[in-house]
């Protein structure tokens, strides 16, 4: 299917409003056609009318101008109001719908797609390519058609007056349409890169933007500034590309237009010499070869403006077409009365095919109501393991039942929604603690969101704020110590009250007393339910019912904190190299 056609089911539901506005602008249009008219016949029937006195021609005069200044300022008025307005209406709730249709896809994508895929590149083609195909309907739908239209009244007009003068108006159109399907073939792939160009300066942008203090902690400005200047030269090239193809077809296309005037001048002056033209007649005349080339010479900006729409429609559909990873089963079932039971059977999995494994062999058997931490050095796939039963991603091999049940038979949302996570960077919006909590539950009442606040050591803290619940955070929580964003998350995690929790790194590189007051909350949250921690600071799972070592991939050891001390293995060598053993 082309794109234009699947950007036409977009358009569809406001078929009607469109042709409203059609309808609206031809009047508008039309209006404008009639002073060629009226040229002719003040300068024939009423200039030169041999028969009329002075004072009857004035009155003529008067009446003519009277009747015209009420259709062009009472009339014409509304008409341009209405047709802009309509226009503009229903160009933009076909970006809205667009948008939500593209925010709606972009939730479902896999976490796989956005490890690939920059932010900037995704917030490029929801608000800067869905903002160019507006183009397509205010122009494409509606002005080329008002101009072909004009075009078309124009010339019937002009054949009623003349028809010898018509086709010598007309001689150069087939010029025109050469000239327009040579430059402006290649400019969709000109406009397309530029696009790419764009895209790529705003990802670079965004990811600068984010990581600024980084930037400035380690006094990179000028290495930064060539990095950008780099990404800002490439899009100005491609702009400069597509710009000299585009001057290239207005040149020569207006080339071809302004001879058609030139064509009717010489023509009907030496008809109007030889007695077969009036004066009026030609006057009129060279009034509609404006008429008939403006909108000529508007097809030729519509066409590079079309051209530049469906190259944004390219980009959008081929985000609309990114296929989901993680997706539910034909006969999936809604996850509901989670006891909590977990066996991970003979778990494989790796990122990509040609990517190593990062999980092998993994079998493990965690009952309802067990708290179990993962430990093992960095990159050994502790992570990786407890992202598998959200199913952010899917195993590669062997199955995750939850309850008994694969969790692949599961709708993936009503699995989300029985599992609670805090991990390492919490990332919090920009909006208010109150509203971060309720992220947990939407529909909970101020009461609960209290009652959340203090389970997780949060509520002091956030009454010291300067508004309470109601303090904005600030983008990412940047207004927030990392203590506090911690307890916030875990606030939400308890008003969620989920019955499997996941534990990602929750109290690493925090302060002392940060750490303590989360530790205490995540006891306090971890009880009556199935818990997974992810942990490298070994001091803080000593508590867990099980301890699982996990390297390369691989568990090595499975048993208490005394048991694996007692060992004296890999877990015991852990703790050695820490110094936590006294």
């Amino acid at each position: 299917m082309s794109v234009i056609r699947r950007y036409m089911q977009f358009v569809k539901p406001y078929k009607w409003q469109i042709a409203g506005t059609l309808a609206i602008g031809i009047v508008k249009f039309g209006i404008p056609l009639l002073l060629p008219i009226i040229i002719k016949y003040v300068i024939d029937d009423i200039i030169g009318s041999g028969t009329m006195a002075a004072a009857e021609k004035k009155e003529q005069l008067y009446w003519l101008i009277g009747m015209m200044l009420i259709l062009f300022v009472i009339v014409r008025y509304p008409v341009e109001y209405y047709r802009q307005y309509f226009a503009q209406w229903t160009g933009s709730k076909i970006l809205y719908d667009i948008r939500d249709r593209l925010f709606a896809h972009i939730q479902q994508l896999s976490f796989k797609y956005y490890a690939n895929t920059r932010a900037g590149e995704v917030i490029s083609r929801v608000i800067n390519d869905v903002e160019q195909t507006k183009n397509f309907v205010i122009t494409g739908l509606m002005n080329v058609w008002l101009d072909a239209a004009t075009i078309v009244i124009a010339a019937v007009i002009m054949m009623t007056m003349d028809v010898k003068l018509t086709l010598v108006a007309l001689v150069v159109f087939p010029f025109y349409a050469i000239s327009v399907k040579y430059f402006f073939g290649n400019l969709r792939r000109l406009t397309r890169v530029r696009s790419q160009a764009l895209a790529e300066v705003q990802s670079h942008l965004h990811e600068r933007v984010q990581g600024m203090p980084v930037i400035k902690s380690f006094a990179i400005e000028p290495v930064e500034q060539k990095r950008f200047q780099t990404h800002n030269q490439n899009f100005l090239q491609k702009a400069l590309d597509q710009t000299a193809w585009n001057a290239k077809a207005f040149a020569v296309v207006n080339t071809i237009t302004d001879i058609a005037p030139l064509l009717v001048i010489g023509y009907a002056g030496i008809q109007v010499i030889e007695g077969n033209l009036t004066v009026g007649t030609m006057a009129a005349f060279i009034a509609y070869i404006d008429r008939l080339y403006n909108p000529l010479r508007r097809l030729v900006n519509s066409s590079t403006t079309l051209t530049q729409a469906i190259a944004s429609m390219d980009r959008v559909f081929e985000l609309l077409d990114e296929k989901y990873d993680i997706t539910d089963k034909k006969d999936a079932v809604e996850c509901r009365d989670v006891a909590g039971d977990i066996v991970f059977d003979h778990v494989h999995f790796h990122y990509d095919i040609e990517d190593a494994p990062v999980l092998k062999d993994v079998h493990l058997h965690v009952k309802a109501g067990e708290t179990v931490a993962l430990v093992g050095m960095s990159g050994g796939g502790k992570s990786s393991l407890v992202s598998l039963i959200p199913r952010f991603y899917d195993v590669t091999g062997g199955r995750i039942l939850l309850d008994g049940v694969d969790i692949r038979d599961f709708e993936v949302r009503s699995l989300r929604d029985k599992i609670g996570m805090v991990l390492q960077d919490n990332i919090l919006f920009s909006e208010s603690v109150r509203e971060n909590i309720l992220l947990g539950r939407p529909d909970a009442t101020e009461e609960e969101v209290i009652a959340a606040a203090k389970a997780a050591n949060a509520h002091d803290f956030i009454m010291a704020l300067p508004n309470g619940y109601e303090t904005k955070v600030g983008e990412r929580g940047v207004k927030l110590s990392g203590g506090q964003k911690q307890r916030v998350a875990i606030a939400r995690v308890f008003l969620k009250n989920p019955p499997l929790l996941i534990l990602d790194e929750a109290t690493s590189a925090l302060d002392l007393e940060s750490e303590h007051l989360i530790q205490e909350a995540v006891e306090m949250l971890a009880k009556t339910r199935t818990t997974f921690i992810v942990a490298h600071r070994l001091s803080t799972i000593t508590h867990a019912d099980r301890i699982v070592l996990i390297e390369h991939g691989e568990v090595i050891e499975d048993g208490t904190h005394e048991e694996l001390m007692n060992k004296q293995g890999g877990y015991w060598k852990l703790f050695q190299v820490q110094q936590l053993d006294h």
